[in-house]
């Protein structure tokens, strides 16, 4: 990569040096791709920074492995939602999950999409209701595409299609109702939603956080539990907060 020009969304960033900055964008084509820019903490380019916003990135980097040099130009700026506890929560949680989960320079387009339409959903929808199904989706791409996907298709004890309604935490696997008889209380709550399409209760949507959220504290963030997980759970308590 001598010079990269592309769309990027915003995941994270951290200082470096006295003004300088180090960005970790998600690309379409390249996967998560980090950048050093300079005066990355002034004023002018703090806003620009935001995890969640859209942005034109020029990466230039004499080899491969060194860190690349990146100029950027706000596409489009979601820091208003900032103001607001629960979408700046969920901006928060998913552009940390998606720096911290996926190794950089692996192209992953499905991903791109996807949280693309996270942000979208968060900007556009009136309640927290509208995306909150959209992030759960996102989440169980994330695992799909790291190689650690649920098999939502059949029971894991009977092999039948049909009343899906729990996933096992050993297998990943889904169980029916029958093949559950006795061990619901072990297994995890399969929400019709993910089955069936279309939107989620409130109760539904819960369950299918706590979920994906097994899955990704077990698989994913192994290494990251102590820095990530803690915007997970703000996410969700002020998600409880806004049901009760």
């Amino acid at each position: 990569m001598a010079t990269l020009i592309t769309p990027a969304l915003v995941c994270a960033l951290r200082g470096h040096g006295e003004h300088g900055a180090i960005a970790r964008l998600l690309t379409p084509d390249h996967g998560l791709v980090a950048g050093y820019v300079r005066g990355g903490r002034s004023r002018a380019l703090r806003p620009v920074l935001l995890p969640g916003n859209a942005v034109k990135a020029e990466f230039r980097a004499r080899t491969e492995e060194q860190l690349a040099g990146l100029t950027v130009e706000l596409d489009h700026s979601r820091a208003p939602l900032l103001a607001e506890p629960l979408p700046a929560a969920a901006i928060d949680w998913v552009c940390a999950l998606t720096a911290a989960a996926l190794p950089e320079g692996t192209p992953y387009p499905a991903l791109y999409q996807a949280l693309d339409g996270v942000l979208g959903a968060v900007e556009a929808a009136p309640a927290a209701r509208g995306w909150a199904v959209a992030l759960i989706r996102y989440e169980l791409l994330l695992l799909a595409e790291l190689g650690f996907g649920l098999d939502l298709t059949r029971c894991a004890a009977t092999g039948g299609q049909e009343d899906l309604a729990f996933v096992s935490p050993r297998s990943a696997a889904a169980v029916s109702r029958a093949g559950a008889l006795g061990y619901e209380k072990l297994l995890l709550p399969l929400p019709a939603f993910l089955l069936e399409g279309g939107m989620g209760d409130w109760p539904a949507i819960l369950d299918g956080l706590r979920l994906t959220g097994f899955f990704i504290e077990r698989s994913v963030l192994t290494d990251w539990r102590a820095q990530i997980l803690p915007s997970r759970e703000r996410l969700v308590d002020r998600l409880k907060r806004a049901v009760a």
